[in-house]
């Protein structure tokens, strides 16, 4: 009986760390739970990344089937990517974009954290979306499964930036996440998860193994650059530019996908 009480609150733990997760990084709807802890929801981003990947699949798919033109379809459905987000991203995406604008290294994290948005910031965003969508447009086949590995892909680099690179702030609502991934082991369920789910892709349909085989190194790349590039830039990282790159990582992901289909 001890060790059924020690796995049901195992379960239980890790059960209230995926709705967390989903919480803070997604507006679903959720009913309201007391005492949710969000110090670990980085652990489980990746997964939360597929699960916005499957929501947009299927609703991707009854737009093709009520017969909405592909543009269309590929402009609703990013419209709505922001709306399961909350913009959550793609604001971090923005204010990394008005800090990088700054020539001046020391201002960039006081740019970053005001809540105005400059010129590049919207700039930025636009890059970000019109990539989505021209990129989801060109995609004809095998969207659902695309749309849930670049959710998931993007928010691997995200758990790389937080490993890998320093933190540049004190505090901040990115500050916690350094103490819920320190170690390789932390990214290996994350990894294992995307790297099963693009297998199983295989195994339904082994004709589609080029695909799978560049989904897994073009999602292992930009995952690895991405990060790497704003550490460049910046020195490190922040909340804002985790938001940076999951966005990033999502439209360069799409866009490198769309020419294989």
């Amino acid at each position: 009986m001890a060790i059924l009480e020690q796995v049901w609150q195992f379960c239980h733990r890790q059960l209230l760390c995926v709705i967390a997760s989903v919480v803070f990084y997604t507006s679903i709807p959720l009913p309201h739970l007391p005492d949710l802890k969000f110090q670990r929801v980085a652990l489980f981003a990746p997964a939360i990344g597929l699960l916005i990947g499957a929501i947009l699949g299927l609703l991707d798919m009854l737009f093709d089937y009520l017969g909405i033109s592909a543009l269309t379809q590929s402009v609703l459905i990013v419209i709505i990517w922001i709306g399961i987000t909350g913009g959550l991203h793609l604001d971090g995406a923005m204010d990394t974009a008005d800090g990088l604008a700054v020539t001046d290294p020391q201002r960039r994290l006081e740019v970053m954290a005001d809540s105005a948005t400059g010129a590049f910031g919207v700039m930025a965003a636009l890059a970000i979306l019109l990539m989505k969508m021209a990129a989801l447009t060109d995609i004809s086949q095998n969207r659902f499964f695309l749309l849930m590995v670049a959710c998931g892909w993007g928010r691997w680099g995200q758990q790389l930036a937080i490993f890998q690179y320093p933190y540049l702030k004190s505090t901040g609502k990115g500050a916690f996440h350094k103490q819920a991934i320190r170690y390789h082991m932390d990214l290996l369920p994350s990894w294992v998860l995307l790297l099963g789910f693009t297998l199983l892709i295989l195994a339904f349909n082994q004709g589609n193994f080029v695909l799978v085989l560049f989904t897994l190194i073009i999602g292992n790349i930009i995952s690895f650059i991405v990060p790497a590039w704003f550490n460049h830039k910046l020195g490190g990282h922040t909340g804002d530019t985790y938001g940076a790159v999951v966005e990033w990582t999502e439209a360069l992901f799409l866009c490198c996908m769309s020419s294989l289909t």
